[in-house]
């Protein structure tokens, strides 16, 4: 039924696997196509899987905020199907699609908060895991957001720097290399206050995220 829907509809060309997205997955005209399906099961389970594609395609540049989306999706989908047969409703099917177009339009809006910050779009998936950091480990009042902009930029430096080759993920003392320059910049930049084996670690594991994607 949701294959059927999806080919009548004119969104099949999403759900091909590894096939190379070349238009706006965000376009008005496109959600539109997707909230005109009459069979609001079957909407739903369409709108689960654009923003599973969206938050995938998200997370080659930023793991931190793809996660944190995809954790709001997974509990939206757990209550909609944890529903005894009798709550299944139009008004609660509507309010789940609702809930669905509203984290699909949440994903947008973070999106292009880069503009607003005045960073680029890949500066912004370290100013990210950052700020996130300094949330978990209770300490984000001891670096300013400017300071975690300015540091953004220049891990995002030295991350190309260090991955310059093709084969940097194949090779153990390029990784090593960028792992103690990267703690040696946090380091000399105040974050965190404090040495935290944890914070570098995640610091490192959302540059090597975004490399592998990017070459």
């Amino acid at each position: 039924m949701i294959n059927e829907a999806i080919k009548s509809d004119g969104v099949e060309e999403l759900f091909q696997v590894g096939k190379n997205i070349n238009f706006d997955l965000f376009s008005p005209e496109y959600l539109e196509k997707i909230n005109s399906i009459t069979l609001p099961n079957t909407k739903i389970k369409i709108l689960q899987q654009l923003l599973q594609q969206v938050i995938a395609d998200y997370k080659k540049t930023n793991k931190i905020k793809a996660m944190e989306f995809s954790e709001r999706m997974k509990k939206l989908v757990e209550a909609y199907n944890n529903r005894h047969i009798d709550d299944f409703t139009t008004q609660v099917l509507d309010e789940v699609t609702k809930q669905l177009n509203d984290l699909l339009n949440d994903i947008k809006v973070d999106k292009e908060k880069f503009k607003a910050l005045g960073i680029s779009f890949e500066e912004k998936a370290f100013y990210d895991i950052l700020v996130s950091c300094a949330k978990k480990f209770h300490f984000e009042g001891k670096i300013s957001n400017g300071k975690m902009k300015d540091l953004a930029k220049k891990v995002k430096a030295l991350v190309d720097d260090k991955t310059r080759y093709t084969d940097w993920d194949q090779r153990i003392d390029v990784k090593a290399e960028m792992e103690a320059d990267l703690m040696i910049l946090l380091d000399e930049n105040g974050y965190p206050p404090e040495p935290f084996d944890e914070v570098y670690a995640e610091v490192f594991e959302q540059a090597e995220n975004f490399k592998k994607y990017a070459n």
